[in-house]
């Protein structure tokens, strides 16, 4: 290999296919360690109104791996008119969302590597690119990892035909555990967002430890029945000869996996089962969603841990806990890595979502009952101003009820009838008022299966059975469920596509844990984003910085944990932290079923490319990114004209959320050219149809230049132009398809132009006759 020869500008693909790809063969096993065009996201889902359309995803050159969990470094090549370290920053780019230890960039003619951890940079020659071994042999030597930490750190994921290998971001936060684990960490924390799979995750980091040997004795915790069986039947059932689950006080010692809940284990003071196990029992103790509660220090998890506190402790979390009563990076540390709400969005991974934020008169206005005024129950109502905090609270206004369930109903006949839909309420007693306007505003569907709508509360067995069932994806019913705690998590239902907030919402931990209801993607289901409908202003909570911002811990000596009850007074709050038996204050609530409520406002906002909610108008919002990308109709007319290819200018705005699709519908006309819309929307040109664009061009009569053949070639690209966009010209494709094909072989529609470089010339100045009127 001498370079690059005296022949000229060779493509990108040229480069690599060359030299680049040699160079790295020569060293690395093309067949297992070695990705080229490797995809690692998905592309974003980008909404706008009721168009939905896919970023483009993240690819990389050459990913290359010391094994299959264990990637190395990043290439990115550049074609052989770009210096050799013109693909160097997105290579670090990528390295860095990779959490790759080497980035290459290449022309062709030299390699230029950039060490993420020193952070300094080397050119050599083509000949000199490292092999596995030598860059290997450099990582170790800067972990100063130990032979025994070096066999536990290389130990392979499990993996079986079928089987689909971790994502990018998963594979981070099980080689960082296992790294962590191996160099005596025996506290860990992981964070990641809701739908990501952190019982996936979780999963691999046991299987590794436990296959190499470093753990033998490992338990799982989670806090909900439903999440150990779900564990146990999907992500966990390659251990199912040496798995089982705590059940009672019958403790097997024979098994090597356990699944158990907190409340299983801890017990009470009096019969705490744990103890029936050694302290020293447990190697490994996995901690699933270690925010409700496990950092608090009288709480049940915390008896756990501390009494196991020999074992190596991992704490997965969507929300760490950061409040003035709980840290949980005080007990487990900072995370090893975080893997946000955001992030999963971006890459594709989740869902975004759509926020109708409605505005009900007594919600904005409040209300004040008139002096003397009794409720249904004859009780005198307390004279002062009611607002949005007291209703289904202090006070039940029973329109609002019937006005939320009937805007909640009217959107679901626009949309789909059968959208799984989950109404998070104040309280059992809301819940159960909700349900039942549900029905009413819904009889039709009702009268024709009961379980269309369901209260699914801590207290109600019935609505408990069919829990499995509305979060089955082959089950139709239920439909819509009404709650108020007890679905805020864990609940991993991936076709909900709606969640309505009719409850204050002021933890930001219970508002993240309840948007990730339905950030799950079900692309085959037809879900591929949600609509969050929001009547008491929880949304806000979108705007705090904490919403996807890193944990900070803020403690300080007030240990009160009570939760004010939020239920009925005759029974304890459905979530809501106490222990059986423990006393709370009764609560007057007021009801009245003579005040009328509507709705005065809505608005419906979008999550954009920055992961904010922007409550621009898609015209709004579109020119304003067009004009991001072009600040004069002139740069745009440039851009446009300097190439026939005109899907990489479309590509590229639909990046910055510019769906044209969804402008069509706005303008009202689905003739427009792409041109023409976005001329029109951004510097507010008048637009003109395809087809009277053609018409243009045969008025002008530029078609006689050309003869025969030749000419009437050209006239049928115009024909296809005006039916179906620009897009039609671009390529040799269409000449392979009706009328074309009429018209003989493509060498010889080619030849009627003078060969295919003719040809190309001929279709651009058709393609800038198209355009000449603007």
């Amino acid at each position: 290999m001498n370079g690059i020869n005296a022949d000229g500008r060779l493509t990108e693909e040229d480069v690599k296919l060359r030299f680049i790809t040699p160079a790295i063969e020569c060293k690395w096993d093309k067949h297992s360690q070695i990705r080229m065009e490797q995809t690692f996201t998905d592309g974003r889902v980008i909404v706008r109104g009721d168009i939905v359309t896919r970023g483009n995803k993240k690819k990389s050159d050459y990913i290359l791996y010391y094994r299959s969990n264990l990637p190395l470094a990043v290439v990115e090549a550049k074609d052989n008119s770009h210096p050799v370290g013109a693909g160097m920053q997105q290579a670090v780019e990528y390295a860095e969302i990779l959490d790759i230890p080497f980035a290459y960039s290449s022309n062709g003619s030299a390699f230029l590597e950039h060490d993420m951890k020193n952070g300094v940079e080397r050119e050599f020659t083509m000949n000199d690119f490292p092999s596995p071994d030598e860059l290997w042999a450099r990582y170790v030597g800067g972990k100063r990892f130990t032979p025994e930490q070096e066999r536990l750190v290389t130990e392979p994921y499990y993996f079986q035909h079928g089987d689909y290998a971790p994502r990018y971001y998963q594979r981070i936060a099980i080689n960082r555990a296992i790294e962590a684990v191996a160099c005596g960490q025996n506290r860990i924390l992981l964070v990641m967002a809701t739908g990501t799979g952190k019982t996936y995750t979780a999963f691999q980091i046991i299987h590794r430890l436990w296959k190499s040997g470093a753990k033998r004795k490992i338990l799982f915790l989670a806090d909900r029945n439903i999440l150990v069986n779900q564990t146990m039947q999907q992500d966990f059932k390659p251990f199912k000869k040496v798995m089982t689950k705590v059940k009672g006080k019958i403790l097997d010692s024979s098994y090597e996996i356990y699944l158990s809940l907190y409340q299983q284990l801890a017990g009470d003071d009096n019969e705490e089962p744990f103890r029936e196990f050694q302290p020293n029992f447990f190697d490994l103790i996995v901690v699933d969603e270690c925010h409700r509660g496990s950092a608090k220090e009288d709480s049940q998890w915390r008896k756990i841990l501390e009494y196991f506190s020999e074992a190596t402790q991992i704490g997965m979390t969507a929300t760490p806990k950061e409040t003035k009563e709980v840290s949980n990076i005080s007990y487990f540390g900072e995370p090893i890595y975080t893997y946000s709400l955001k992030q999963g969005i971006d890459d594709g991974f989740l869902a975004p979502y759509k926020v109708i934020r409605i505005g009900l008169d007594k919600d904005l206005e409040g209300w004040r009952p008139p002096v003397g005024k009794v409720d249904v129950y004859g009780n005198e109502i307390e004279d002062r101003e009611y607002n949005i905090k007291d209703y289904d609270k202090d006070l039940i206004i029973d329109d609002r009820t019937k006005t939320v369930a009937k805007r909640i109903s009217d959107y679901l006949k626009k949309t789909n009838r059968y959208d799984k839909t989950i109404v998070f309420c104040v309280d059992i007693d809301h819940a159960e008022r909700m349900r039942q306007a549900l029905v009413n505003e819904n009889s039709d569907l009702v009268a024709e299966n009961p379980k269309y709508v369901m209260r699914i509360t801590g207290d109600n067995d019935e609505g408990k059975a069919q829990l499995d069932n509305f979060i089955a994806e082959d089950s139709k019913y239920p439909v819509i469920v009404t709650t108020s705690k007890l679905m805020t998590t864990g609940v991993d239902c991936k076709t909900c596509k709606l969640i309505v907030l009719d409850n204050s919402i002021n933890s930001m931990t219970e508002f993240k844990q309840i948007i990730g209801r339905g950030t799950r993607l079900k692309p085959d289901y037809g879900k591929e984003f949600f609509t969050i409908m929001d009547f008491r202003n929880a949304c806000r909570l979108f705007a705090d910085p904490e919403f996807d911002g890193e944990p900070i811990v803020i403690i300080d000596d007030d240990d009160d944990d009570r939760v004010p009850p939020e239920e009925e007074p005759t029974s304890p709050p459905d979530g809501g932290g106490f222990e059986p038996g423990e006393p709370f204050a009764p609560r007057v609530k007021y009801r009245v079923n003579d005040v009328d409520v509507t709705i005065l406002n809505e608005r419906v906002q979008y999550y954009d490319k920055d992961g904010k909610l922007t409550t621009e108008s898609v015209t709004d919002y579109s020119k304003k990114n067009i004009l991001g990308k072009y600040a004069a109709l002139d740069d745009f007319l440039a851009d446009w004209n300097a190439d026939l290819r005109k899907q990489a200018i479309i590509d590229e705005l639909k990046e910055r959320g510019v769906l044209l699709d969804a402008l069509r519908d706005v303008v009202g006309c689905r003739d427009i050219d792409d041109f023409d819309l976005i001329c029109h929307i951004a510097f507010d040109k008048k637009p003109l149809t395809k087809a009277e664009r053609a018409a243009n061009v045969r008025k002008r009569d530029y078609l006689s230049k050309y003869e025969g053949l030749a000419q009437d070639v050209l006239s049928a690209l115009l024909d296809k132009y005006s039916d179906n966009g620009i897009g039609d010209l671009e390529g040799l494709q269409i000449l392979n398809i009706d009328p074309f094909r009429a018209f003989g072989a493509l060498k010889k529609i080619l030849n009627a132009f003078g060969g295919k470089e003719e040809y190309f010339k001929a279709v651009k100045s058709l393609h800038d006759q198209i355009y000449k009127s603007a």
